[in-house]
């Protein structure tokens, strides 16, 4: 009866697999910085006051999320997010705010969404997927 040969009786090919894992961990961190490699978006336009008081600020949805995310208000403001989808993104198609109904965006095709500002604290608007979050904060 012949016997085959043990493991042990082979030599283990470490450096082409140490080599393949650096080649892995290089090709993993250059993924990594794609943002910085990417044109930057033009921010929203700036916000603006209508005649009855209300505030409009814009709001981008792209990839990376909503533009700006953090929103500062007054106490009992009149605001108005207009929210603009500017990524094909599944995550982007939809937004709610606060306790509202999750809303349909399409892109480029701005939608105005009326904001109940509290007396303190925030107000939550997220993606449909609720991935992507930002945040209308009283000050």
């Amino acid at each position: 009866m012949t016997r085959a040969p043990s493991l042990a009786a082979f030599p283990r090919p470490r450096a082409p697999v140490a080599a393949l894992a650096v080649a892995a961990a290089a090709l993993a961190f250059a993924g990594c910085d794609k943002k910085a490699d990417a044109p930057r978006r033009p921010p929203p336009p700036p916000a603006t006051v209508a005649a009855d008081g209300t505030r409009t600020v814009p709001v981008h949805v792209n990839d990376e999320g909503f533009e700006p995310a953090k929103i500062s208000a007054r106490a009992g403001e009149k605001l108005e997010l207009e929210v603009t989808r500017k990524s094909k993104s599944a995550c982007a198609a939809q937004v709610k705010v606060g306790d509202g109904p999750v809303v349909d965006l399409a892109v480029d095709q701005p939608v105005k969404l009326a904001v109940t500002v509290p007396a303190s604290g925030e107000v939550r608007f997220a993606c449909g997927m609720d991935m992507m979050t930002g945040v209308v904060v009283v000050e």
